[in-house]
């Protein structure tokens, strides 16, 4: 962390190349948890209902609760260190605060909820389709700007926004 407070990962051409790599490996991420999500459904209240709980004409089941159990206990911590990662990182660039507190709470409340959707589609009500929905797209807009920013960032040669003001 140091040297991305003191701008010396500027200089830093490894670093830089870490970050860069890192940034890039996530890409690869939010492209497969895009082609993940549209192989089991698509941004259709229906195909995201009967994922959830069965269809009898595709001869499909419900989820059940050790299924969404195990997938939610994997993804709140993924989802959590990747998304601590990514926001850390839009902490020393060189963006008004506002912007920055904006998308890191879009990014983090995004992914809680498209988690917290497919339990209440499957245990509260059908109508929360639409929260899995728009917490999925909200969260893969939200993952590709920081991804974009963060890349831009890195190579645009701003250094010291952390200690300028740009982050309180």
């Amino acid at each position: 962390m140091r040297f991305v407070v003191t701008g010396e990962y500027q200089r830093n051409r490894l670093l830089k190349l870490i970050v860069a790599l890192f940034l890039i490996y996530i890409a690869g991420h939010t492209v497969t948890n895009a082609l993940l999500y549209f192989a089991h459904m698509d941004l259709t209240y229906r195909s995201v209902v009967e994922y959830y709980l069965g269809s009898p004409e595709q001869f499909t089941e419900p989820k059940t609760y050790q299924g969404l159990l195990e997938v939610t206990h994997f993804h709140l911590f993924a989802m959590g260190i990747l998304l601590l990662t990514l926001t850390h990182l839009l902490l020393f660039l060189p963006m008004p605060p506002f912007w920055k507190g904006a998308l890191i709470g879009i990014a983090f409340l995004s992914a809680a909820s498209e988690e917290m959707a497919g339990w209440l589609i499957r245990f509260v009500s059908p109508s929360f389709a639409y929260l899995k929905i728009a917490a999925f797209l909200t969260l893969e807009v939200a993952l590709t700007l920081l991804l974009l920013i963060g890349l831009v960032g890195l190579f645009r040669g701003q250094s010291r926004a952390y200690s300028s003001g740009g982050s309180r």
